[in-house]
């Protein structure tokens, strides 16, 4: 399945919907005015870029940001969230980089530039437990030129559809222990979530205690959401989600645990995002085989 999106129509109170390539919207920032300390932290002490570089690095790699803009232009990409770590902030997070550790084996599918991978070498997990999965070449390259470890980084990154099920995600089949999602299930509707779940499971072990985990946008009243000119995704809440799962188990022989969150995070309680409605939420899950 391709996830390029149509220039997005107005709707009917003229506002761009997300999708737009048009850069006049609320969710493209022009400029970077400050960083978080792990942020920092990462481009001083992984990438090796100057204090006082830093921020001007990442605007001269700006480009790579409107590259990736013109293929997908939406809020994380508009917003610079492919510099945040959201995995880092997880309560497993410690026990994630224990298990690598370990040799366990952990996908970030949908890796996008890698920002949470890098932030996993960082913190000490070994590469060669660490996989990548993107789409798109031109955000692995950005990756490469944005964190400035060409040719040091040693993840393995594969280029690959989730829903092309003879395509190279295959070599990784009944491998991971753990697979990391973020932002990415909801670019798809109910049945396109449900068949890239399936896909996940075919990449776990065949073993209690395989995981996944990540973020997207949720919704208090669950429901397809218009994205781009002609395509819809569905927005969960967390019944919505356990559902979701119940079918991704049936279809696969297993039982899963699903945990959800729905919070106001990415700044939707201080009016941050006004293009999203009022009862948008972030979304955390954590989905653990148990059968």
């Amino acid at each position: 399945m391709d996830t390029h999106i149509e220039v997005a129509a107005r709707d009917p109170n003229s506002r761009l919907l997300i999708g737009s390539r048009d850069k006049d919207v609320a969710w493209y920032k022009p400029n970077l005015i400050s960083l978080t300390e792990p942020q920092r932290d990462l481009f001083e002490n992984y990438s090796h870029v100057a204090p006082d570089q830093v921020i001007p690095h990442i605007l001269k790699v700006f480009n790579q940001r409107d590259k990736a803009w013109d293929f997908l232009p939406l809020p994380c990409v508009g917003m610079f969230r492919f510099i945040d770590f959201e995995l880092s902030m997880s309560p497993l997070y410690s026990d994630i980089l224990s298990r690598l550790k370990a040799e366990n084996k952990l996908l970030d599918l949908g890796c996008c530039f890698g920002q949470d991978m890098r932030k996993l070498v960082h913190d000490g997990a070994p590469p060669s437990s660490i996989f990548g999965a993107e789409l798109r070449k031109e955000y692995v390259d950005s990756g490469y030129d944005l964190f400035l470890d060409r040719d040091t980084f040693g993840v393995k990154i594969i280029m690959a559809d989730v829903f092309d099920t003879h395509g190279p995600l295959n070599e990784l089949e009944d491998q991971m222990d753990m697979i990391h999602v973020g932002l990415f299930l909801h670019l798809f509707d109910w049945e396109g979530q449900r068949k890239a779940c399936e896909r996940m499971v075919s990449l776990l072990k065949k073993q209690e205690g395989v995981m996944v985990l990540g973020h997207q946008l949720g919704n208090l009243q669950p429901k397809d959401v218009p994205f781009g000119a002609a395509q819809k995704v569905f927005r969960h809440d967390e019944q919505t989600f356990e559902r979701l799962w119940m079918e991704v188990g049936e279809n696969t022989g297993s039982t899963w645990d699903v945990k959800v969150t729905l919070d106001r995070g990415m700044g939707i309680a201080e009016n941050k995002r006004p293009w999203d409605d009022e009862n948008t939420r972030k979304m955390t899950f954590e989905v653990v085989r148990i059968k």
